[in-house]
């Protein structure tokens, strides 16, 4: 097990043309966590093989009648998607979501848990009501507004997936031809077909080797996905194809068969305890010393005359080795207890460590033209005057917490001052 400084964005990605809802997440509290003996679902295809500019055949949702329990649901999926083999659409490209309402409300994450450690995977969960928009808040409310689901009246809540219908990643930085890549695939009329998955804050950095496997980015659509609603559930399958980047309907369906039947419809409640465990080895890289003096030297660097810096972090890498392995998800149930008002997510491609993180900002919400902000670090209400917001800055920053990121932006306020 490896814990790490933020390195990624994580997102979704919404479906409705000319607008996507991004809930990009300062991840000040993720860790990336190893884990072996993992079972991976059939591979599937890269979007950013494709022609960004060339839309899919179809999108469709078909809804399926409701059922008591997962159980039930996986049964009646299983002979949905018998079905679809056998009466393929005329296109050479497309993505159908096949979904099953469920009367039980099941917790997602509960549900990924039972899914013998399946990759790849993924887990998104938004915040309690009582905070303010949620990072569902959008897809709430065109399924619920405009009546795509049966579900129609229930919130989403969290979303957990497994196996990936389609992927995007590449090694480039994110690119206006990759989101056309994505949303080729998403459409309005399917609000609950998205794509889940994180951007790097800075794609022209060197990768270090525990995120070799997301790239510059990466993005998710999941075979295999588990809604929780309010009141109620929801299991869905999704098969994607395109016969330009060698995936056809038919082997698409078949991989969508075989990770069916990889699926556990036994569901138990998480007991939302990591177990006693022993620290082999903790490594800070820098350590202390290497820290000091990359602190002086940004310091340095700001007092210069021609300095173009007006805000800098140091980040840590904190390596710590344990015994046994430490589950993922099991981590990511107590981040869900400590941090109810947070949001919580898990994002694991096919041979890779897990990337998890509970955090109560949201960075930014972009709306076509409307942009709002919920990063609560260092934040406040303005003073009356810009004199008076340096003064401010420089009270918060002065607290006795030795921190010396702080100590950086702390010297650049009052020498701002002294100016």
């Amino acid at each position: 097990m490896a814990a790490t400084t933020g390195h990624c964005i994580a997102r979704f990605i919404d479906p409705e043309p000319m607008k996507y809802s991004i809930s990009a997440i300062s991840i000040r509290q993720s860790v990336n966590v190893f884990k072996k003996r993992n079972l991976l679902c059939s591979m599937s295809m890269n979007g950013c093989q494709g022609e960004p500019r060339l839309p899919v055949g179809t999108v469709e949702t078909r809804t399926l009648p409701a059922v008591l329990s997962p159980a039930l649901a996986v049964d009646r999926l299983k002979s949905a998607v018998s079905e679809l083999q056998s009466d393929p659409p005329p296109f050479d490209s497309g993505i159908i979501r096949l979904q099953v309402p469920v009367q039980e409300q099941i917790e997602a994450l509960d549900w990924l848990h039972a899914q013998n450690q399946l990759l790849p995977r993924c887990f998104f969960s938004g915040r309690s009501q009582s905070v303010g928009s949620d990072l569902l808040v959008d897809v709430n409310q065109r399924i619920n507004g405009k009546g795509h689901t049966s579900s129609e009246g229930h919130k989403l809540i969290s979303v957990a997936g497994i196996g990936s219908a389609v992927f995007f990643r590449h090694l480039h930085p994110f690119s206006f031809d990759d989101w056309r890549s994505i949303k080729r695939f998403l459409s309005e009329k399917c609000p609950l077909i998205r794509a889940y998955g994180a951007i790097r804050f800075d794609a022209r950095a060197n990768v270090s080797r525990e995120w070799e496997a997301f790239g510059s980015f990466y993005f998710m659509v999941p075979q295999v996905e588990f809604d929780e609603l309010e009141g109620s559930s929801m299991l869905a399958t999704t098969v994607a194809w395109d016969n330009a980047i060698s995936l056809t309907y038919e082997k698409a369906v078949a991989a969508l068969q075989a990770t069916m039947q990889q699926v556990s419809s036994i569901v138990l409640k998480s007991q939302n305890e990591v177990p006693s465990t022993f620290i082999l080895s903790n490594n800070h890289i820098p350590g202390k010393t290497s820290w000091a003096l990359a602190v002086n030297r940004a310091l340095q660097m700001i007092n210069s005359s021609n300095s173009s810096l007006n805000k800098v972090v140091l980040a840590q890498s904190s390596n710590v080795m344990t015994t046994p392995d430490i589950d993922p998800l099991t981590w990511l149930s107590c981040l869900q207890v400590e941090g109810q008002n947070s949001y919580q997510f898990c994002l694991q491609p096919s041979d890779a460590p897990a990337f998890i993180g509970n955090t109560p900002e949201r960075l930014f919400h972009r709306n076509k033209l409307s942009i709002c902000s919920e990063a609560l670090a260092a934040t406040r209400a303005r003073g009356g005057s810009k004199a008076l917001d340096l003064q401010i800055e420089l009270d918060l920053l002065s607290s006795p917490k030795d921190h010396l990121e702080f100590t950086i932006v702390r010297e650049w306020i009052r020498r701002k001052l002294e100016a």
